[in-house]
């Protein structure tokens, strides 16, 4: 399996977290608040806010693709705090997606991935991809989406799920 097609699925998905975001914005301009006070709503106490759900998506994204491919992805320094500059990351880490090709995952299936975190255990990239970047990545999207939702953002399922190729 390429996991090409997947990759090109979570920039798809932050493609629609930014429009979530665009419907955030217009939300709180026409209630008269600064949108940046979404950034830091969440669902929970004990969860992250907004901008962290934003950023650990983007990171997972960029990971998913540079660790697949057996590229070092790039950094960034989570010091987003407007709208602006969460939805500049998310451009950031789409057009890095956009710098990746099919052939750039051949042989994901047997390159060996270990991570500190993993205290010396490994799987392969492809399994990294589909065990655990993709899943933190949908998680921190849905995430996005919920808190968007939570409070009064008016987006739903299409938006979150963007574009469909139906024929």
């Amino acid at each position: 399996m390429n996991p090409y097609p997947l990759i090109l699925e979570l920039k798809k998905l932050l493609g629609s977290l930014d429009q979530c975001l665009q419907k955030g914005v217009d939300h709180a301009t026409a209630k008269k608040f600064d949108p940046d006070v979404l950034l830091q709503s969440r669902l929970a106490p004990d969860m992250f806010p907004l901008v962290r759900q934003i950023q650990v998506a983007c990171d997972q994204a960029k990971f998913a693709a540079a660790r697949t491919a057996g590229k070092e992805p790039p950094s960034h320094p989570d010091t987003e705090t407007t709208m602006d500059q969460v939805r500049a990351r998310i451009a950031t880490v789409v057009a890095y997606l956009d710098g990746f090709t099919a052939r750039d995952f051949d042989g994901a299936e047997g390159r060996t991935l270990s991570l500190p975190r993993w205290e010396g255990k490994s799987m392969t990239a492809l399994e990294y991809l589909v065990e655990n970047a993709a899943p933190n990545f949908f998680f921190h999207t849905a995430m996005s989406y919920a808190i968007l939702r939570h409070n009064g953002v008016d987006v739903g399922k299409r938006d979150y799920l963007g574009p469909m190729p139906l024929r």
